[in-house]
């Protein structure tokens, strides 16, 4: 596991897209896992910039993101399909044909579980971005997931549904299911990058750098990846 220490979120976030771009630029048809939240805004942010300046190109680009909540509408305004078009896609030149979420809105969530695990299982991720959750989740993996674990239907913990309140206007608002990449699916990407940032998720990466493997602190199942690079800035660095 290869650990970048930054001092702020600002170079959090021009390093994690340097890594991205660097990609793209060797890889034109690369294949990116995306994340949500607001750990990586900043970073797309900065690849937005980058591709203004004609640096790189997403038009051969194909994406898939970690994650989606049961029952919001496409539209709806904290649903990750809206965060990703209003964050990144509607400001560079990807084809949307080779855009990739869960399908949270659909009748089945579990018939849409198995789709996306197979379209997984037909592609390759060349790099996996995550954020890391305050309990160890990435994706919506939560404490006790299997990390032999494939796509499937979540329930939310409470702490989770939580630390996403502040994006909803109250807590009853928060989806209480979500349709998640597994474990095995994160750990299938041939890079993988995780960022933290801020002195809520200092304890976490305490745990992931210092702790053991453990499937009650579910980013932990990233020691078993070859190539895994985390970025942290000063603040979630303070109890190393």
């Amino acid at each position: 596991m290869k650990i970048i220490k930054v001092k702020d979120y600002e170079e959090l976030s021009a390093r994690a897209a340097e890594i991205v771009a660097e990609l793209v630029q060797r890889k034109e048809d690369a294949c990116l896992g995306l994340a949500t939240g607001g750990t990586p805004l900043g970073m797309y942010r900065k690849l937005i910039e980058k591709h203004r300046l004609g640096e790189i190109s997403f038009k051969n680009v194909s994406t898939f993101n970690l994650d989606e909540y049961c029952e919001l509408e496409k539209t709806h305004p904290q649903s990750y399909h809206h965060y990703m078009r209003t964050n990144f896609f509607n400001h560079v030149d990807i084809e949307m044909d080779k855009v990739h979420l869960p399908e949270g809105d659909t009748a089945d969530h579990e018939a849409a579980a198995q789709r996306y695990n197979q379209l997984l299982k037909e592609a390759r991720i060349d790099l996996q971005v995550l954020g890391i959750g305050s309990n160890g989740h990435i994706g919506f993996n939560e404490p006790g997931t299997p990390f032999s674990q494939e796509t499937f239907v979540v329930r939310l913990a409470e702490k989770t549904r939580n630390d996403n309140k502040r994006f909803f206007n109250s807590l009853e608002e928060v989806p209480e299911h979500a349709i998640t990449m597994g474990i095995n699916n994160i750990l299938q990407a041939e890079a993988i990058l995780l960022l933290a940032s801020g002195k809520s998720k200092a304890e976490a990466i305490h745990k992931l750098i210092k702790g053991g493997m453990t499937e009650e602190f579910p980013a932990s199942a990233l020691k078993n990846h070859k190539n895994v690079t985390v970025i942290i800035d000063e603040e979630a660095a303070s109890l190393l």
